[in-house]
């Protein structure tokens, strides 16, 4: 089968969405079919991110005027350092490189003017490598990253001249954090992603049902979660710093408007013996002052490349997840740190898909998001590790949650993929 993937966000990009399109294209090259992905020269380093197999094939274009000059303006950053002496990093500089400053500032400007964001500047060129790939390749399936919402419009297009549609959709594109300027024609594009896909792959049920209220879609629709690889490989070199000592804590990712860490923080600074390692790229001011008046409770690793992350993720006593305040969306580590075979602590997620994952599969434990909750667990999770019963009662294997390992989930696209090729009535005109 021949796939034509769109996605801004791939390799050498590490967002979740590049991750889960790395780990899907790789599955599904394993299974033989070729993979032809349409995406953005964005200047990024590929450094720690998972190798992609010979059978997919990735077409770069030019991500835009102002996208193209922050490529280039990254093109002259410096590499990372080693994996041991990443972790020696204690925070990133408060407010970031002159670069970063001025990346984001570009950005920021730039989403004024440009939907859905800075990246929207990408259709043109991409609809003309889009036109191009489809004439050579000839795709049996089309399928859409979302976001940004750009390559679903491109997909919309392809659609259009008849090839076979698979929108992955994610989340919705019309989400909490849309700007209200770009509402209206968000939940345009959403409606007609809903009407004119083949099949629509979200991450949540909750999204499912929010699109089924919107848009009255209710076929066509699978839940594809994010996932985490069988076996990552062990560093050569592995990062240090864990104290056993200590009851160590790991959180990962991001930290979003809607992802409040405030709570936990203020109990870890009530706590002797337990520290927060926290790997972010851009942690709030609140926790870099934190660290810096606590530097025995928290410890900023700054941005650790994906198999770092994986690697420090399973030397962590715990790893902590913070509950999205919005429903539909779930935290793409928290399926990530399925993989680490250590306990999760979901903070302020009271009766959601992932409580009720880690309740059934006995991973963990899920506390209300404030300081009294969070403080008390923390002194029994810190007498438990003392007298080695912190993972009594958890079920910390791999096969319990085999179904979110990446390549059972490009088993579930396949599956999906090879259904709509099948379909009549909806082929491509001859």
């Amino acid at each position: 089968m021949k796939i034509l993937l769109i996605a801004y966000e791939f390799p050498p990009s590490h967002s979740p969405q590049s991750l889960r399109w790395a780990y899907l294209s790789r599955g599904l090259a394993a299974r033989g079919h070729r993979l032809d992905v349409l995406t953005a020269h964005i200047g990024q380093d590929a450094i720690g991110l998972p190798n992609l197999p010979d059978r997919v094939h990735v077409h770069r274009t030019f991500a835009g005027p102002l996208r193209g000059s922050l490529a280039a303006l990254r093109g002259s950053r410096p590499r990372p350092g080693s994996a041991a002496a990443s972790v020696s990093r204690t925070r990133t500089p408060l407010g970031g490189t002159w670069k970063q400053s001025v990346s984001s500032h570009i950005q920021a400007a730039a989403a004024n003017l440009l939907f859905p964001d800075i990246r929207g500047e990408w259709f043109s060129w991409g609809k003309r490598k889009l036109d191009e790939l489809l004439d050579a390749i000839d795709p049996d399936i089309v399928i859409s990253s979302h976001e940004p919402a750009t390559t679903l419009e491109l997909g919309l297009l392809a659609k259009a001249r008849g090839f076979r549609w698979i929108a992955d959709l994610g989340d919705p594109v019309v989400a909490p954090y849309t700007p209200p300027r770009w509402r209206d024609r968000a939940f345009a594009l959403e409606a007609s992603v809903c009407a004119k896909a083949d099949h629509v792959l979200l991450t949540a049920e909750k999204t499912a049902e929010l699109l089924r209220a919107r848009h009255g879609r209710s076929r066509g629709i699978t839940v594809i979660p994010q996932g985490f690889p069988a076996v990552a490989s062990i560093l050569e070199h592995p990062l240090t710093g864990m104290d056993n000592g200590r009851l160590e804590l790991l959180y990962t990712g991001r930290f979003y408007q809607f992802r409040k860490p405030d709570a936990l923080l203020s109990a870890i600074t009530e706590v002797p013996d337990v520290r927060l390692n926290v790997a972010s790229v851009a942690p709030p001011e609140r926790l870099v002052e934190l660290a810096d008046a606590y530097p025995d409770r928290i410890r900023l690793l700054g941005f650790l490349p994906h198999l770092e992350a994986l690697d420090m993720q399973r030397r962590a006593d715990v790893l902590i997840n913070i509950a999205n305040a919005d429903p539909t969306q779930i935290p793409g580590k928290a399926f990530e740190y399925l993989g680490s075979r250590r306990p999760i602590l979901h903070l302020g997620g009271e009766g959601d898909v992932f409580d009720n994952l880690l309740k059934e599969r006995r991973r963990g434990w899920t506390v209300p998001n404030d300081k009294e909750s969070i403080e008390s667990w923390l002194l029994s999770a810190l007498a438990a590790k003392r007298g080695g019963s912190l993972d009594a009662g958890l079920h910390l294997g791999l096969d319990s949650v085999a179904e979110y390992e990446w390549d059972a989930l490009a088993a579930r696209v396949e599956h999906i993929a090879l259904t709509v090729r099948a379909s009549n009535g909806n082929a491509k005109s001859a």
